[in-house]
């Protein structure tokens, strides 16, 4: 019969593992409607009230009456928590749907077999099927579905807190409702001064920090591991350990330590320039000289990450290139410009722009050393030395303005995922190309 497809397909249509049924699969045809009861019976009451307050926010805040001397709380609609119900229950039925679209594609696709004289498997049979052909799949659909609730639907909720008026002091749940606003948080980071002031203030220092940490422990790096591969040098294994000491010390240590040699009053380096006759400097109080030292202490914990990587790079260099340059009468930088850079920024370019998009969101830094200070008259709850992601911080935990900074966390996102992809693309080693043209 030319009919198998089309019935099959049908049948799934109207329920799922109908079409398996007709396919005589059974135990295929079981699994699905076991799937499908299982669904309705978990979404039936709950999709209703679910999608409701995803759309509404609620319709009825917390109030409090007073009856004679007693105030009572009457419980009213929390605006956040109905937004984390109905969009877990949004992803649930995106993935009923996606169960279902795939029920009706095997019916259709086994029917169509079944035209062809072919016989369908039966359970066992589909189950070696499966094991055998998408083993990696199975066992990578368990952490899929962990990825799915535990990471995509907390970035999915921070993107929906941009879209709507969830701040302090005047939308915060219950006593107040959270509304949906559109592009309206986006505008007003564009378009209030104060908001717009601070946030184009606090974007260009931290493109200028992101730069500035990139090329300076880059370079670094570059140049300690030459230095330490030249072939006069003695001890090489002792400059190694050396400078890979400030990359074995964990990140917190070495930072809380910084924040105490810095100190302006009583930390060491000012009065090692008292005993020499120098005048101290205000290293964390003052604007310019505290991005001077964010940027100095970054270098110190952020070389060695570069050395390690550059090492393994120079040691990879065959030597003959190199003999073949001298024997052509090549300087050394000659060398070093036609052979050895090539070289590194082949292999380390795509560890570049991750450097540079860690920087961008390098929270350690700056939060341990001078926790965005000194403070700005000028700026929104920020300092001179906070970064978006240091702003975006501040916000949410310290000053509660969480709409605005899921706007910022989608900006950062928008504007690191367009720099790492584009330069990912535009690199050499990416394309796969060959190093020497």
């Amino acid at each position: 019969m030319k009919r198998h497809r089309a019935t099959a397909a049908v049948l799934s249509v109207l329920s799922m593992g109908l079409g398996q049924l007709y396919n005589r699969q059974f135990g295929k045809g079981i699994l699905f409607l076991c799937i499908q009861i299982a669904s309705l019976i978990y979404l039936i009451p709950r999709a209703g009230h679910g999608l409701w307050g995803l759309i509404t926010l609620g319709e009825q805040a917390q109030q409090r009456v007073k009856v004679g001397k007693i105030t009572k709380v009457i419980q009213g609609d929390h605006s956040v928590y109905l937004m984390i119900d109905g969009l877990i229950i949004a992803l649930i039925i995106l993935l009923v749907v996606g169960i279902y679209l795939a029920n009706i594609y095997d019916a259709h696709r086994i029917g169509k077999l079944r035209e062809t004289g072919g016989k369908p498997n039966n359970i066992v049979q589909s189950y070696q099927f499966v094991t055998d052909r998408y083993f990696p799949h199975l066992l990578l659909s368990v952490p899929a579905f962990g990825v799915l609730f535990l990471t995509i639907m907390p970035i999915l909720f921070t993107i929906m807190l941009a879209f709507t008026n969830y701040s302090s002091p005047g939308h915060i749940p219950p006593a107040k409702l959270v509304d949906w606003v559109g592009f309206q948080t986006f505008a007003d980071l564009i378009q209030l001064k104060s908001w717009s002031g601070t946030f184009l203030g606090i974007l260009k220092w931290t493109v200028i920090w992101a730069v500035v940490a990139t090329v300076t422990t880059y370079f670094g790096g570059i140049l300690v591991a030459l230095l330490i591969e030249q072939s006069g040098i003695r001890f090489k294994k002792m400059w190694r350990t050396i400078f890979i000491l400030p990359y074995a010390i964990p990140q917190l240590i070495s930072l809380l330590v910084m924040r105490n040699l810095f100190n302006g009053q009583f930390g060491p380096i000012n009065q090692y320039l008292k005993a020499f006759g120098l005048g101290t400097l205000p290293w964390l109080t003052d604007p310019f000289w505290a991005k001077v030292t964010v940027i100095v202490v970054n270098m110190w914990v952020g070389i060695p990450v570069s050395m390690v990587l550059i090492l393994g790079v120079l040691t990879s260099i065959p030597k003959d290139m190199y003999e073949a340059a001298e024997v052509d009468g090549a300087t050394s930088f000659q060398k070093f410009r036609i052979i050895t850079m090539p070289f590194i920024l082949f292999s380390t370019a795509p560890i570049l722009i991750t450097q540079f998009a860690g920087n961008f969101n390098n929270f350690n830094v700056i939060f341990l050393l001078t926790g965005g200070a000194p403070v700005n008259g000028d700026y929104q709850y920020a300092g001179h030395t906070d970064l978006l992601v240091t702003w975006l911080y501040s916000l949410t935990l310290n000053f509660s303005q969480f709409n605005m900074a899921s706007a910022i966390g989608i900006i950062i996102f928008i504007i690191v995922a367009t720099f790492s992809i584009i330069n990912y693309r535009r690199s050499r080693s990416f394309k796969e190309e060959d190093m020497i043209q």
